[in-house]
């Protein structure tokens, strides 16, 4: 065939820019033995090329566009309409039109065809540009598949396409597109395949969507179809849908939606038996790619089609091991931290300072191999229990992998990686002693000296440049560890956690109350994070009182340059002076703090402007202050109210002054659980400072283009670039390429070597059909209204509203105030959303998987806090 035309089968993996992702993989698929693929060819992107590029008027829409960012969405919205107006009316020239009557005359002139586009950039392995496209089905005659050939390529500039790849970094100018033409099936079934679970990366579970009639249904989302799981060849799961309708093809061309009859409406779609003939067509096309496939397929004439293949661009990457032939078991460090986001190569290094076990990095988080722990019964029980306290949704993981006695019996034995986490031999022997003696003094002292010692660490560095800096920051990195693992400071802690659970079980046995603990750790006085709400609660109170500054901040929403500005307003002296006072506590901190990259509140004071506006509007003035003290004197109100009612019972007396006693333990140590982090952040600050210091050294002398640069280094990496004045870029563009690329994944809470994910669910969980459920982290149910907000930055609330979000820390805590209840991914009974929502009164129920994709923003939703579970009221 001609340079404009490429019969599918002759296509091969060197003809990207060709035929295009999707024309490539239907060219592999038709060589695979046994996989049957419907005959067709590819208009090459030779083709689109030559008549784009002959018309002058089209040139000039598109060379309007490359300059264009994804801020002006207007002019983006009028020029693509333009372009594509212009391109579905050109005149497609003798040699391709010659080309295309060729490739037609090989089959009957009613033969109906789909009409796909295929784009160079479509269907790769970190993105898959589905359904940008567009694709139009049984197109029948040659007149129509010219003019559906011209709409695919118009389909390059749909608004959807041009934002995506301005989204993803994609040039306008180096996509070009081919127009798939082939073989219509008269599909009886058809659906979907992911050899690999999308949303889990549980690459050991295949899963099959069925409906009848042509796939667009299940596509376009027309029907519930049927989904099918297969594991190891076996059915492991089966859903049957309710398909009333399906897409039909109409014999002049084109297709109709119609009512599938009612008896087959609640029919098995696929039998058994094709079920695992059709899982083991997608192992074979899987294999063939060596990477997890997204198939489309369809069945007519007793057999199976396959009509495309593209990589699963969601799944969580495996973890890189080349020394270890038996199985390999990982936890989510993320996870437990709060904080699941990727991190950057820097970030890495220091995070790696603050862990007592070995750690592996998987698609930019960090996990620790629990291998060795968990072929030890003791390990084993020593990990489950304490990852009930930080997430129950790993301990239900793990429980679930442990009960697979064949996969635990192939785990080697050997030295434990996780230490004792909080759980030591000394920090439980401290937690005795403050049990039994309650003296907040003794931790103040104690904080006092972190504080001092930061302060040296603070000194040192203001002094020491180059290398002898960086040399002292890891020198002085190990007092972390010391700092962190403290047992003086670990022991209230876990007093606090422990005193907790008994609480809440001597209560529920003497009155029949449940999970007292929530109303009793309201508002307590020793919470740091509590303290920053409060304080920027107070800076709020401050910029109320001048309207100018106010308005000032609400046009200047992201500005980080309003400090000079805001001296010439009235009242802003006096913010700035407040926004100083709450700096010096807090200015280290900011959304996933944890990650020394991540920009502080004193880097980019921005950030703090939609909290300030947003307690302005929801809130009086005063008002954070005044619910605190309500929240304390209602637990206060609940002290009292427990114990008149044990007094009441034999031996009251002596019951009542336990519980008394455990209520002041559990009111005076609970809020140290953010101290750690907290002094940890601190430290982590005035490190950054020194590095960004030394990184403004490198810029200048030529080493590095900007700043940022650096945080693509590993801390032994920009070392060497110090010494050496020398830094290989093509190191930081491929992982900054790789880190835009992780952003969009979602780590899995446990995962093993070959892509195995565990199931996170307790069979023992009971809540109501279609709810969505979690974990209990502060009793209550309540109604609202939710927020969907994965950033700080984004803050769009009114008061009452349930804020649904992937995680919290401690930079979340001001939006406390004005919800109504929380919802998040993540999360466990000691965490801080756990912590923070009971403080706040509000009913809490977290590691809700998948929450922020499975609730809508603006749905009402009903969430349980006191028995984990959420339900969609809409």
């Amino acid at each position: 065939m001609s340079k404009y035309i490429k019969n599918i089968k002759s296509i091969d993996k060197s003809a990207l820019l060709s035929v295009g992702g999707k024309g490539i993989n239907l060219g592999e698929l038709s060589r695979i033995d046994g996989i049957n693929v419907p005959g067709g060819f590819c208009i090459t992107t030779e083709a689109y090329k030559e008549t784009v590029d002959a018309d002058i008027e089209l040139k000039s829409l598109l060379e309007n566009l490359y300059e264009l960012d994804g801020k002006n969405e207007a002019m983006i919205r009028e020029l693509s309409k333009k372009i594509r107006d212009t391109i579905e009316n050109l005149k497609i020239n003798e040699d391709i039109q010659y080309g295309i009557d060729n490739a037609l005359s090989m089959y009957d002139e009613n033969q109906g065809f789909a009409v796909r586009s295929s784009a160079t950039a479509e269907d790769l392995p970190y993105s898959s540009f589905a359904g940008q496209q567009d694709t139009f089905l049984n197109v029948v005659g040659r007149e129509n598949i010219m003019m559906n050939i011209l709409k695919c390529w118009a389909s390059l500039f749909t608004d959807r396409a041009i934002f995506y790849r301005i989204k993803n970094g994609f040039d306008h100018r180096k996509v070009f597109i081919s127009v798939i033409v082939q073989k219509m099936v008269l599909s009886e079934k058809s659906g979907i395949m992911f050899t690999a679970n999308p949303m889990s990366s549980d690459r050991k579970t295949l899963s099959i969507d069925a409906g009848f009639g042509l796939g667009e249904a299940l596509v376009s989302g027309y029907v519930n179809p049927d989904n099918y799981h297969v594991i190891d060849g076996s059915i492991s799961k089966k859903s049957i849908g309710n398909k009333t309708n399906k897409i039909v093809i109409e014999k002049s061309g084109g297709s109709k939606e119609v009512e599938v009859e009612k008896l087959k409406q609640v029919e098995q779609v696929l039998e058994n038996i094709h079920i695992l003939e059709l899982a083991e067509i997608g192992k074979k096309i899987e294999s063939h790619f060596s990477y997890p496939q997204d198939i489309e397929w369809c069945y007519a004439d007793n057999k199976f089609f396959i009509v495309q293949s593209r990589p699963i661009t969601t799944l969580f990457p495996l973890p890189q091991i080349s020394n270890h032939k038996t199985p390999r078991i990982y936890l989510s460090i993320g996870h437990v931290q709060m904080m699941t986001d990727p991190i950057k190569p820097l970030g890495i290094s220091f995070f790696e300072m603050i862990s007592e076990s070995e750690m592996t990095e998987i698609g930019g988080r960090l996990y620790v191999d629990i291998t060795y722990d968990l072929s030890s019964l003791n390990g084993r029980n020593r990990l489950i229990m304490a990852t009930g306290k930080q997430d129950p949704l790993i301990q239900n993981a793990l429980k679930n992998l442990v009960k697979d006695k064949d996969f635990m019996r192939e785990i080697p034995k050997g030295k434990r990686n996780v230490k004792g986490g909080i759980f030591t031999f000394n920090s439980i022997l401290e937690a005795i002693k403050s049990y039994y003696v309650n003296d907040f003094d003794i931790v103040l002292r104690l904080l006092e000296k972190i504080e001092r010692e930061i302060k040296k660490t603070d000194l040192e560095l203001r002094r020491l440049t180059g290398i002898d800096a960086i040399d002292y920051i890891l020198a002085d990195s190990k007092k972390l560890i010391e700092m962190a693992y403290n047992p003086k400071l670990l022991g209230p802690i876990i007093t606090s956690i422990m005193v907790n659970d008994s609480l809440n079980s001597q209560v529920k046995k003497y009155t029949g109350e449940k999970d007292v603990g929530d109303i009793l750790t309201k508002s307590l006085d020793h919470n740091v994070t509590t303290k920053m709400g409060l304080a920027l609660g107070d800076l709020a109170d401050v910029v109320r009182k001048y309207p100018e500054v106010e308005d000032y901040l609400s046009r200047n929403l992201e500005s980080d340059n309003y400090m000079e500005e805001l001296k010439m307003l009235t009242g802003g002296q006096e913010v700035l002076k407040e926004l100083k006072i709450f700096m010096q506590n807090f200015g280290m901190r900011c959304p996933g703090e944890i990650d020394i990259t991540k920009e502080r509140f004193e880097e980019r004071p921005s950030q703090l402007i939609p909290i300030i506006l947003n307690n302005i509007k929801l809130l009086n003035p005063n008002e954070h202050k005044m619910e605190f003290e309500k929240r304390k004197t209602e637990a206060l109100i609940k002290e009292n109210e427990i114990l008149a009612k044990i007094k009441k019972l034999p031996r009251g007396n002596r019951k009542a002054k336990n519980i008394q006693r455990k209520i002041k333990l559990l009111r005076t140590y609970l809020g140290m659980r953010e101290d750690p982090k907290y002094y940890i952040v601190k430290r982590f600050y005035i490190y950054k400072k020194t590095i960004l210091k030394e990184a403004e050294r490198l810029k200048k002398e030529g080493v590095i283009k900007e700043i940022q640069d650096i945080y693509y280094l590993y801390l032994d990496e920009f070392r060497d670039a110090i010494i050496n004045k020398t830094v290989d870029y093509s190191i930081i563009e491929e992982r900054r390429e790789k880190y835009k690329h992780y952003e969009k994944l979602t780590p899995p809470r446990v995962i093993t070597s070959d892509g195995f994910v565990p199931a996170s669910t307790s069979d023992s969980v009971v809540v109501p059909e279609s709810a969505l459920c979690g974990v209990a982290v502060s009793s209550g149910t309540v109604e609202g209204r939710a927020r969907i907000i994965l950033s700080v930055d984004d803050v769009k609330l009114e008061k009452g509203d349930i804020l649904v979000t992937r995680f919290t820390d401690p930079s979340w805590t001001p939006l406390f105030v004005t919800i109504k209840g929380l919802v998040t991914e993540v999360g466990g009974f000691t965490t801080h959303s756990a912590i923070i929502t009971r403080e706040y009164g509000l009913p809490g129920v977290v590691g809700v998987e998948n929450a922020t994709k499975l609730i809508k923003d603006g749905q009402r939703i009903r969430v349980n806090g006191t028995d984990g579970y959420v339900e969609i009221l809409d």
